[in-house]
C-alpha cells in the first residue's frame, strides 16, 4: 500500500531546511533513478537514493528513520551521472546533520568491545563517531 503524503507547511519547511543545509535544489530532481543505478551501495540500503530524494521532496520526515543516509559513502557516483547535476550525497549529509543535531546517538561509544578497539583501524572509529554520534 502506498502511503499518501499531504503537503503541508510543516512538510515544506522540512524540504526547505534540507535544501538550505545541503545547498541543493531538491525540487529540480526529476526522479529519473540514475542516482540509484549509479550507487555502489544501493544493495545495502533500505530505500534507494531516488526514493530518499522523493521522500525529501515530499517533505516526508520519516525518511529520517531509514538507514540510506547512513550508508551513503559520499562517493559522488550519483552526482557525476545526475542529469540535473544534483549531489545526492549532500542531501544524505544534510539528513545526517539534522539527526545528529537532535542528539540521538546510533552507537554507544562505551559499549565498544575491547577486542574491536584493538582490531579496528582508528579511522573507522573517527568516521563512525562523526556519522553516528552527536
Amino acid at each position: 500500500m502506498i502511503k499518501k503524503i499531504k503537503i503541508t507547511f510543516h512538510n515544506e519547511a522540512f524540504l526547505k531546511n534540507i535544501e538550505k543545509i545541503s545547498g541543493e535544489s531538491i525540487t529540480s530532481c526529476d526522479q529519473c533513478g540514475v542516482c540509484s543505478g549509479s550507487c555502489p551501495f544501493v544493495e545495502e540500503m533500505d530505500i534507494t537514493p531516488s526514493q530518499m530524494m522523493r521522500k525529501v521532496l515530499m517533505g516526508d520526515e520519516y525518511v529520517m528513520d531509514n538507514k540510506t543516509m547512513w550508508i551513503c559513502a559520499t562517493c559522488n557516483a550519483c552526482t557525476v551521472r545526475c542529469p540535473r547535476g544534483l549531489d545526492v550525497s549532500k542531501v544524505a549529509e544534510a539528513l545526517r546533520q539534522i539527526r545528529l543535531r537532535k542528539s540521538i546517538d546510533k552507537i554507544d561509544i562505551n559499549k565498544i568491545s575491547k577486542k574491536d578497539l584493538t582490531e579496528l583501524p582508528q579511522i573507522a572509529y573517527v568516521a563512525g563517531f562523526r556519522r553516528l554520534t552527536s
